[in-house]
């Protein structure tokens, strides 16, 4: 490519190409250095600061680009930010960039012929390409830019005197704009505030609710809207119809609504993503429609993997006149460059590598589609099963006859909050279900939608992802492989949670939380209630004691995840337990939860206790030893305390006290007198402490079982024959003789409040001894030592 552009006539082209493959080639080197190594920061790269006087070469300035694009994402995460795989038709769309800031330099008549030149050929390659004749066209940086200036165009059209009377001819007859109820969000809201009209002259038209896709729009409910409008004097305007809604993908019923515009003299304007199969050899009658539509607007850098192209607004008027007025047209010629990287583009591509762009995107979706028709418990919802450029699925687990019957009589009694928790807890699982995939398979482009009516489902939209993402046939399968890994997940957990629910309820001490927004088993908390303390006092213990619960069960080796919850949002003081499998033991769960947390509360009562009592012993023990000191001095003598003459008397006659101290036995929690410990020269071992009551939560398990799990006998069903077989196992491993093996394992709470025990104890005779031994004679020296000194 060097060699060729060396030979171009124009020197300065040849050099803004070199340059340009230079700079590109300099970020996704600087880029991969960094995916490679994430040593090297650079320090104040986020400040501003002054502007060099000297000025800095090219390849500096590359480099704080480089920096701040990727300086970022590197610090706060591990995984290094990649950008998107432009190749070379994205290196010519950003060179049209560069082009059209030097075209723009050129004298006005070659200007003029180059940019005529320019939009004449991609106008006319775009209308033959979608099938749309006759059309001119408008390209613009924001796809809402089109719709707005076709809006203009309308109201020049039907209002004659707008160019000179203005928005007063718009207060006799009023303009009414129709939009789907399932188009973009926001779409009415920001045409109305560019436009400068009022909310009243938006008017959003339902969709389908008893016949056809409940994503289409009501083609009766519109022509009775259209009616009331005329009678009430307003001037229906224009009608914004969906090939390919934002959010299932469905197409609107293009043909009857332009009937419905001709009858009505209104303006159809239609977009969508389905709206790139019309350069596909086959297309469906609905989006074919679109072909007779007054216009439309393609985006083409999405459905092309092309980037910073302008989208482009395909429109038929016959006068070019209102069409300037309206803006959709320009005397500058500079602003005709914007077609400039489109050009560009669509040439190096050529027609037949669009169309095997959009056909591969097509083939995706398909590919997807036919391997979720295998699977159970996943829901679609397509337009057409044949050819459906969007698939939209959901996890949905339909209950069988029996379950049905059930169903049916919970929801005569309390109907709506039965079905308002069954549609949020299949919401939360399928967000789950969305973000578990778009984890796991990057490279799919899967995302998570909210649709009206079936809820949180998602969705695979190859047209605006496969060409950025670079999106294969290994890709989709990776995607089902990962589907079918996490279904039986998800189905495990929604049968065991109504289990889960009763297990805590029954349990003391557990208290169920109900949170529907929670992707798991569900929430617990462990409560209890204490009378002589105030609630905040309680609460700090509460959130104390469910946080040592929390890190007890992470340290347990099982597959269960143990969570504070979400960041926000979430329940405070509460134990979340995540996906689980079909073999958990439910209550051994709830019971390990409940015994984890009564020791843990017995633990903090008993530490609270043991510190009050040994603050009492330690006053007590001040006293008694005040006290003692006083019968001391009274039964030495009043001599023996004057300085000088009490050294004599002592030195003459040595008074031979015996000493006396006190020792703090922690087990019965009393005071008692050192003199047995000097009379035997030995330290008492005081009364052996009574045994931490264990849980009985350790079973025998079979080898290689975690903790939480059922038995593999008996996993699947519980007959009389596997029980039987699964107590004599049992009773064989009780008889053997007592030696290590791995069939017969300490559980890991039995294991660790052994271990306490060893250390409590080993710790209440330190203690006892530091007591009895250390304190008592020091005291007595250091009297001694202070009459010696008198």
């Amino acid at each position: 490519m060097d060699a060729s552009l060396e030979k171009m006539v124009d020197p300065t082209l040849a050099e803004m190409g070199k340059n340009l493959n230079e700079a590109m080639k300099m970020l996704e080197d600087n880029q991969r250095k960094a995916e490679e190594e994430n040593e090297k920061k650079y320090a104040r790269k986020d400040i501003p600061g002054p502007l060099q006087g000297s000025g800095q070469d090219m390849v500096s300035i590359l480099q704080l680009v480089q920096n701040l694009m990727h300086g970022e994402e590197e610090e706060e995460t591990s995984q290094a930010y990649r950008l998107q795989n432009v190749g070379e038709q994205g290196h010519m769309a950003l060179l049209g960039h560069s082009l059209a800031a030097y075209i723009s330099v050129l004298d006005r008549e070659r200007l003029r012929k180059l940019t005529t030149r320019i939009l004449s050929d991609t106008t006319l390659w775009l209308c033959r390409l979608f099938r749309y004749e006759n059309g001119s066209a408008y390209y613009h940086e924001d796809d809402r830019e089109g719709l707005l200036k076709i809006c203009r165009l309308v109201i020049h059209t039907r209002y004659e005197d707008y160019t000179v009377e203005g928005f007063n001819v718009l207060y006799t007859k009023q303009p009414i704009i129709y939009i789907s109820s399932a188009a973009r969000t926001g779409l009415g809201q920001a045409l109305c505030n560019q436009l400068g009209l009022p909310l009243s002259c938006m008017c959003r038209v339902p969709c389908n609710t008893m016949f056809g896709s409940q994503h289409q729009m009501d083609v009766a409910l519109l022509d009775r809207l259209i009616k009331d409008d005329l009678e009430s004097g307003k001037l229906p305007l224009l009608l914004v119809a969906n090939a390919g809604t934002p959010g299932a993908g469905h197409t609107d019923k293009l043909g009857r609504l332009k009937e419905l515009c001709e009858q009505y003299n209104m303006w159809l304007h239609v977009e969508g993503v389905n709206l790139a199969t019309l350069a596909l050899g086959y297309v469906s009658s609905s989006v074919l429609a679109a072909t007779k539509c007054d216009s439309v607007t393609l985006t083409l850098g999405s459905w092309l993997g092309l980037p910073a192209v302008p989208a482009v607004t395909l429109y038929r008027h016959e006068d070019p006149s209102l069409s300037l007025a309206a803006g959709l047209t320009s005397s500058q010629p500079v602003e005709k460059l914007r077609a400039l990287p489109l050009w560009l583009s669509l040439q190096y591509l050529g027609h037949d590598g669009i169309v095997e762009r959009i056909k591969h995107a097509s083939q995706l979706s398909q590919r997807l589609l036919e391997n979720l028709k295998n699977l159970d418990f996943i829901k679609t919802s397509v337009e057409d099963e044949l050819s459906s450029p969007v698939v939209v699925f959901k996890f949905f687990r339909e209950y069988s006859n029996r379950d049905q019957t059930s169903q049916a009589a919970q929801a005569s009694t309390i109907q709506h909050p039965i079905i308002s928790n069954d549609r949020h807890i299949y919401d939360t699982f399928n967000q789950w279900l969305g973000e578990q995939l778009a984890q796991l398979v990057p490279a799919s482009g899967v995302d998570v939608v909210e649709l009206e009516d079936e809820g949180t489902c998602v969705r695979f939209s190859p047209l605006m992802t496969s060409a950025v993402l670079g999106t294969e046939i290994q890709d989709v399968d990776q995607l089902v492989d990962c589907l079918k890994m996490k279904i039986p997940v998800l189905t495990s957990t929604l049968q065991l949670r109504e289990e889960f629910e009763q297990e805590v309820r029954r349990t003391v001490g557990l208290l169920y939380i109900e949170d529907l927004s929670w992707p798991g088993l569900g929430v617990v908390r462990y409560n209890y209630h204490s009378d002589g303390k105030d609630d905040d006092k309680q609460e700090k213990e509460l959130e104390k004691i469910n946080t040592e619960i929390l890190k007890k069960l992470n340290e347990l080796e099982s597959d269960l995840t143990f969570s504070l919850g979400p960041e926000f949002g979430g329940q405070k003081n509460c134990v979340y337990i995540g996906m689980v499998t079909e073999d958990l033991d439910v209550s051994e769960l709830v019971e390990t939860i409940a015994a984890t947390g009564k020791e843990i509360e017995e633990n903090t009562r008993l530490l609270e206790n043991m510190t009050e009592v040994v603050r009492k012993g330690i006053q007590e023990a001040q006293l008694q030893l005040q006290k003692a000191n006083e019968e001391r001095l009274l039964e030495e003598g009043l001599l023996r305390q004057i300085p000088v003459v009490g050294s004599v008397l002592n030195w003459f006659s040595p008074f031979q006290a015996s000493p006396k101290g006190r020792t703090f036995n922690l087990t019965a929690g009393s005071l008692e007198s050192t003199e047995s410990t000097y009379v035997s020269k030995a330290q008492g071992t005081g009364t052996t402490p009574p045994p931490t009551p264990t849980s009985s939560l350790a079973k025998q398990r079979l080898p290689g079982q975690k903790i939480f799990k059922r038995s593999l006998r008996s996993s699947d069903a519980f007959s009389e024959t596997s029980s039987v077989s699964h107590c004599d196992d049992l009773e064989k491993m009780d008889q053997r003789p007592p030696v290590p093996s791995p069939g017969h394992e300490q559980g890991p709470l039995e294991t660790a409040k052994t271990e306490e025990q060893k250390e409590g104890a080993q710790a209440t005779q330190t203690d006892t001894e530091d007591i009895r031994s250390d304190k008592p004679p020091h005291d007595c020296t250091k009297v001694e030592e202070q009459e010696s000194q008198r």
